[in-house]
This record gives structure tokens, C-alpha cells and sequence, in this order.
């Protein structure tokens, strides 16, 4: 796939992000900015990464992403942000979790191809993620 595409939008109280194509550092810069800036508009706390039609990036970009949900983190400090990231496969699913994985444990969650799944995760409500888990 050689076009990028970025698609970030709030859809219910969720904001949407849909990555397509080969992803780049000037894409996940883009992406944060425009997320946070969705997160501030709306008051939501729920993030979708939807990575099913994006190529495999570099382990570079792993860490690059860890270090904007970290910036997110400290810039929402008096919210818990949950973050669900929809996969194609196992190696994107291995980059989410370095990605999004050692400082945001609990906040997040990889999801493969099931994006029902990934939105009822979203607005499960603390008490029903037991049962979701299970």
C-alpha cells in the first residue's frame, strides 16, 4: 500500500483513529496531536487505534509511539485514557504492546481483526471488565 491515510474522528464518545498505508514518524506526530486535541474538545477518555490496513512499520516507530502515550498520560493527568488497538496480525500486535505496553498497562488493549470486541472493551464500564477478561 503506498498512500497514506489518516482518519481521526470521534465516533460516540470514542475517538477514532484509523491508520492505512506506511506509517511514518510525521504520521504518529499527527496522529497524537490530533488525538489529544479530540480528548480536550470532547471531554472523552476512550481511543481507538485501528491499525488493520496499515503496513508494518519499523521497531523505531514502537518507541516513538511509547514516548507520545506517555506525553498523553501527563498531559491528562486527572483522567485514565483507555486505548483499544485493532490488529491484523501478530508482529503488529508485538509492536502495540511495546508501544503502548510498559507504561500504560491496564489502559490498553490489542485486539485482533474483532472490532466489535474492541468497541464493547471501550465502553465497558470497570465493572463489567471481569466478565469481558474472564
Amino acid at each position: 500500500m503506498q498512500d497514506k491515510q489518516l482518519w481521526i474522528e470521534p465516533l460516540g464518545t470514542t475517538v477514532v483513529a484509523r491508520l492505512r498505508g506506511e506509517l511514518t514518524e510525521a504520521m504518529l506526530n499527527e496522529t497524537h496531536e490530533r488525538v489529544v486535541r479530540l480528548l480536550r474538545e470532547t471531554g472523552f477518555t476512550r481511543v481507538l487505534y485501528d491499525g488493520l490496513e496499515m503496513e508494518e512499520p519499523h521497531i523505531d516507530l514502537a518507541l516513538v509511539q511509547e514516548q507520545l502515550d506517555r506525553q498523553a498520560r501527563q498531559q491528562f493527568p486527572d483522567r485514565t485514557l483507555r486505548k483499544a488497538i485493532l490488529v491484523p496480525n501478530t508482529r503488529l500486535a508485538y509492536l502495540a504492546r511495546i508501544a503502548f505496553g510498559q507504561y500504560g498497562e491496564g489502559e490498553y488493549r490489542v485486539f485482533y481483526k474483532d472490532l466489535s470486541q474492541a468497541l464493547r472493551w471501550l465502553e465497558a464500564g470497570s465493572a463489567d471488565l471481569a466478565a469481558i477478561d474472564g
